[in-house]
């Protein structure tokens, strides 16, 4: 494979590298970033091609078997070699991984009304967001609907949370509850209540096809969703625990969704 030098931090490649750390970049170019070798590799894995590889010369001259294969899996004509200190300059990690990908954000399928849905109300927090993302893939939930509230899921700490997830789960986003509006025509929708509800164990029915809402961190499910809910379902937990971290709940409840079927 052929390899070109980039050997200063002006480089417009560069600039657009260290531009992708923010999101409004991120959507005027429709592109996002990932800086971690097992996340290529699974995304390679899945069907995802990188539009450009940028690789720390000692990264490529000690290639690890992980890194022969991406290399020998990628279809790109060349990648671009940078130095440790390129590397740092436009690198959203303390301490840069000597590899960075970038990809084209993926078009996303058609909301498949035949499956269970998720719609995130308000996620903020990246690490939960990237979680809550790698546990739908692990529960088998392929449809996940973020509202405009949500935290950025090309967020660099989005990515290192969700790993191959981003690649894998089919992301749809929402404005102006427009989406969530046809989904009410579609199917039954559920929230999530801390106080009130339905136990999870007795919430769900065999093969019942039906959208479930998870509220932010702080807030929970915004009121104008409850009302137009159709149940709320909870987990039952000791009351020396007041709530349960939203990921950790969206877990909890995917596997009780995925033991019905």
């Amino acid at each position: 494979m052929k390899t070109i030098e980039i050997s200063s931090k002006d480089n417009e490649k560069i600039k657009v590298l260290k531009k992708l750390r923010a999101k409004k970049y991120r959507n005027k170019l429709n592109k996002f970033v990932v800086e971690n070798l097992a996340i290529i590799y699974d995304g390679l894995k899945s069907g995802r091609q990188p539009e450009s590889l940028f690789l720390t010369k000692e990264i490529m001259e000690n290639r690890s078997s992980k890194m022969k294969i991406v290399l020998g899996r990628t279809e790109l004509g060349c990648v671009f070699l940078i130095s440790e200190s390129i590397n740092k300059y436009f690198s959203s990690l303390e301490t840069p991984s000597g590899v960075t990908a970038v990809y084209d954000k993926k078009k996303n399928k058609e909301l498949n009304f035949d499956k269970e849905i998720i719609y995130l109300n308000g996620i903020k927090d990246p690490g939960n967001m990237g979680t809550i993302l790698r546990s739908a893939v692990a529960f088998g939930i392929s449809n996940v609907v973020i509202d405009e509230f949500c935290v950025d899921i090309y967020n660099p700490k989005v990515i290192q949370a969700a790993k191959d997830a981003i690649f894998k789960v089919n992301i749809i986003f929402d404005k102006n509850r427009e989406l969530l509006e046809k989904i009410k025509k579609n199917v039954k929708i559920f929230t999530t209540d801390v106080e009130n509800g339905e136990n999870i164990s007795s919430a769900f029915k065999r093969k019942e096809i039906f959208c479930l809402v998870l509220g932010s961190e702080s807030q929970g499910v915004d009121e104008e969703i409850k009302k137009i809910s159709d149940k709320s379902v909870n987990i039952k937990s000791d009351s020396n625990m007041e709530s349960l971290n939203v990921a950790v709940s969206a877990g909890i409840i995917f596997h009780e969704m995925y033991s019905r079927k």
